[in-house]
């Protein structure tokens, strides 16, 4: 069984289908990457997966569990977890007391919750093995608004994985980095491989191409292909509806 199936899924905006009739599956462990055009409906299937936006009609089945039944507020809990087109962290805290709040909130709603997280040795002791799988292990006590903007995307990430995430959501995670930047990201998303289901949605086509295991293409609302790297890089309507407008990276 696969850990998501999404099946005739439907959203309209006015008289726009942002997502329209969509289907797709994501098996468990693997690095799922969805691309296409601006306006295709990427952003907006993340939102009716995180619960931000409701379908008109469809099926979302998570783990097993219908997803539409469970509120925004309770997906992460059952390990679906958003990490955000645009950077969401507490600014002025640093990067280790970000991760540890995270934590903390885990926990629900006990007296501990109210103790002060910086105290909190074995949360800060988790907080830092996030950090450290992120690579920021250096930048814990730097405040996180004075991270660079691919550490502050670095960042939320470690925060998601502190969620424990059984899918992994992510919009756009290199948005506005550098090629080092974005080098990086690619390296952790790729020690990540096998650990963690991933849902990645990525305008880098170089990035796409080196992590996915499969990918499908979203063109006005609807999956046109699903397949390997390969065999979506080979597909003639494919490269006539995106990939035909950008520089199609060449298999090694």
């Amino acid at each position: 069984m696969a850990l998501l199936q999404i099946e005739q899924l439907h959203k309209t905006f006015g008289a726009v289908a942002a997502t329209d009739n969509l289907s797709l599956q994501i098996k468990h462990g693997e690095l799922h990457a969805l691309i296409g055009p601006n306006g295709a409906g990427k952003t907006t299937l993340i939102s009716l997966l995180s619960g931000s936006l409701q379908p008109d009609s469809g099926l979302i089945q998570f783990d097993g569990r219908n997803l539409l039944q469970v509120p925004e507020a309770i997906r992460p809990r059952l390990g679906l977890v958003r990490s955000f087109q645009i950077t969401s962290i507490f600014p002025e805290f640093s990067a280790l007391e970000n991760v540890t709040l995270v934590l903390q909130s885990q926990q629900g709603h006990s007296f501990r919750f109210w103790k002060v997280a910086r105290n909190d040795f074995e949360l800060r002791s988790k907080a830092t093995e996030y950090l450290k799988q992120v690579g920021l292990d250096q930048e814990s006590e730097i405040p996180a608004y004075a991270l660079a903007h691919g550490q502050q995307r670095q960042l939320e990430l470690a925060m998601a994985l502190a969620l424990e995430p059984k899918l992994l959501l992510l919009d756009e995670p290199m948005a506005g980095m550098g090629p080092e930047e974005s080098l990086k990201v690619v390296e952790l998303l790729q020690q990540l491989k096998g650990k963690i289901t991933m849902l990645l949605i990525e305008h880098d086509m170089d990035a796409v191409f080196s992590v996915a295991d499969r990918v499908s293409v979203l063109v006005y609302g609807h999956v046109i292909a699903t397949g390997a790297p390969s065999e979506i890089r080979e597909n003639t309507e494919v490269c006539s509806a995106y990939l035909g407008e950008h520089e199609i990276p060449v298999a090694n």
